[in-house]
């Protein structure tokens, strides 16, 4: 969140969303976030969540969205953290800023579990993981918006241009790299069984796993019309981040994860190709926003540290983010 944005909240907005939501104060704690505030609370014995986000991020037509979204996903048994309404009935609460704009609240059922590192990740998890993306993408070629103001944004929509905003004019190679996927991208086909709505952000830090090792995914702020691909190189992208043997490991992780996949839809095999784009892509858009949200050369978070290191050398020399022949991986399979 952009800090002229986040100084503008304060307790009165909380002590308002506690009154809205029915929750006591002792019976919520504030969580890490990056985007908006994450509060986990209890009411009547059970787990939720509460996310307060900003109109200048997102509007309350695509809050809206988000959440019709996510609970026509979950009626449709796909394993995802249900959107809850407030007291009066709202699954979209606003509070004036007092500058013109709006914070933004909605409240989920808290996913059961834990993260799958503290789980311990394992082929058959990988699958799970697969089972899961499948089973939303193939859902969500059903999904129409309850109401067309609630349409999510296509990924050429002007608010997702986080590289070319943000940025400076000196990172020559990044945004002339960024400008050639966007034109191939907008050559590819974008047929019901390939393109439709999509999490965009389903990594390992947005899904909890279960005693018995089912998967329910959450945080679906990002969630827009796009490739189906794309959902899962971006699944991969952060999944290698750890791996010692990167190839070795993209291979062993997307046979297993490709397995499950298949158990609930089918994507031709010919769209494995396209990873690289969207790893690109992916790479680009997030070296984007460490320059919005840092001073890029003093950057004291360890993870968009770790990140960012070696990482304007590797963009302007274009090497792909994982060194890999996606042309053969179906036949690999």
């Amino acid at each position: 969140m952009e800090q002229s944005i986040k100084q503008r909240y304060s307790a009165a907005v909380l002590d308002e969303l506690l009154e809205r939501y029915a929750i006591a104060p002792a019976n919520i704690r504030a969580l890490d976030a990056f985007e908006s505030f994450i509060y986990a609370f209890e009411r009547d014995d059970a787990p939720f969540i509460l996310r307060v986000g900003h109109s200048e991020r997102r509007s309350v037509e695509l809050i809206h969205g988000e959440v019709d979204w996510v609970n026509f996903l979950a009626a449709g048994g796909v394993p995802v953290a249900q959107a809850v309404p407030s007291q009066r009935g709202a699954l979209v609460e606003t509070i004036a800023d007092g500058h013109g704009a709006h914070w933004l609240a909605t409240a989920f059922v808290r996913a059961a579990g834990r993260p799958a590192w503290e789980v311990g990740w394992s082929p058959a998890l990988y699958t799970t993981y697969g089972r899961l993306i499948g089973a939303l993408h193939a859902r969500t070629q059903r999904y129409q918006p309850a109401d067309e103001r609630w349409r999510r944004p296509g990924w050429d929509a002007a608010l997702l241009e986080y590289v070319e905003r943000y940025l400076p004019a000196s990172e020559t190679a990044a945004l002339s790299h960024y400008r050639e996927l966007r034109a191939h991208m907008r050559t590819l086909p974008q047929d019901r069984a390939s393109y439709g709505l999509i999490h965009q952000d389903a990594h390992p830090g947005n899904f909890f796993v279960d005693a018995a090792g089912q998967i329910t995914l959450f945080d679906f702020d990002d969630c827009i019309y796009s490739w189906f691909i794309n959902d899962i190189a971006i699944i991969l992208f952060y999944m290698v981040m750890d791996a010692e043997d990167v190839p070795a490991f993209t291979l062993e992780f997307l046979r297993h994860f490709l397995a499950g996949y298949r158990q609930h839809n089918q994507l031709d095999p010919r769209w494995l190709a396209e990873i690289p784009t969207f790893l690109k892509l992916r790479e680009l858009e997030l070296y984007a926003l460490m320059h919005r949200d840092f001073d890029v050369h003093t950057i004291d978070d360890w993870w968009c540290a770790r990140y960012m290191r070696g990482r304007k050398a590797k963009i302007d020399r274009r090497a792909p983010y994982i060194d890999f022949d996606f042309t053969t991986l179906a036949a690999q399979l």
